[in-house]
């Protein structure tokens, strides 16, 4: 096995539950692979495919970056998030809703974007970009569809084929792709990937986006050091509490791969 290749299988081959994890090095192409192809439950990072079928009306014409929505009490949802706990019928713009969605995964603002741009919109959107096991099958936290057994699926090596192409400038267009990333460089919840980073000297930029539920803990970033890289990382049936940190050790070891 490559040093790559060792320092992710290292950390995950002890691990419990269904794991998978994408890595590629931006510059010179190299890849690296362990479970990614398999699909998990998608917890929050499924908002990085809301935000990209949010830039593609923008783009279109459909909607407006500065066009006010209003949140009623009735679109509330719990747990992530802080429109939950504003007064009612708060007006934001469009542009809002998404930034909340990303950088502290905004779980109303989610919901309402949904409804804004269409389900069957957003997976076409993710069908058109070649995805096949990314789906979209109900807003966060609509308990009856949960029942029946609908959830929303990603896998590592989709979402990371995602961050490379909001890297190289195709998704929706190089504006698009641009504002994505520094939206999700903006991201608060950086206990993840980017914990043993961040007090690195010279931290590189990441921009990510994590999810999580019950057993279940994600991560996606680029990781802007000297050869930029995409790591991902998903999860579900897990132990969290061992995961988490495998997460940072993982990015820093590669990061130090460079030096």
């Amino acid at each position: 096995m490559n040093t790559v290749e060792t320092c992710i299988t290292s950390e995950l081959a002890a691990l419990s539950g269904k794991i998978g994890c994408y890595y590629k090095n931006l510059v010179t192409g190299e890849t690296c692979t362990w479970h990614g192809d398999i699909p998990v439950i998608a917890a929050s990072v499924i908002k990085l495919y809301v935000m990209t079928e949010a830039f593609a009306q923008i783009e279109a014409g459909k909607l407006a970056m500065d066009q006010e929505i209003t949140v009623h009490r009735r679109d509330c949802v719990p747990s992530c998030g802080v429109l939950t706990y504003l007064h009612d019928d708060v007006k934001l713009q469009v542009i809002d809703l998404i930034t909340l969605m990303i950088i502290v995964s905004d779980n109303t603002a989610t919901n309402v974007l949904i409804d804004l741009l269409g389900i069957d919109n957003i997976n076409a959107r993710i069908r058109a970009l070649g995805f096949e096991k990314t789906i979209l099958n109900r807003k966060l936290f609509d308990a009856e569809k949960a029942k029946l057994g609908l959830h929303n699926y990603i896998t590592a090596e989709e979402v990371g084929a995602l961050l490379e192409m909001m890297y190289r400038g195709t998704l929706i267009s190089e504006a698009a792709s641009a504002r994505m990333i520094s939206i999700m460089k903006d991201q608060q919840l950086n206990h993840k990937i980017p914990y043993l980073l961040d007090p690195m000297p010279q931290a590189p930029q990441i921009a990510h986006k994590t999810g999580e539920d019950d057993n279940t803990t994600h991560d996606a970033a680029i990781i802007f050091s000297r050869e930029p890289f995409i790591l991902c990382i998903c999860s579900n049936d897990t132990d969290v509490t061992k995961l988490e940190p495998a997460m940072g050790r993982i990015a820093k070891r590669l990061l130090e791969l460079q030096n």
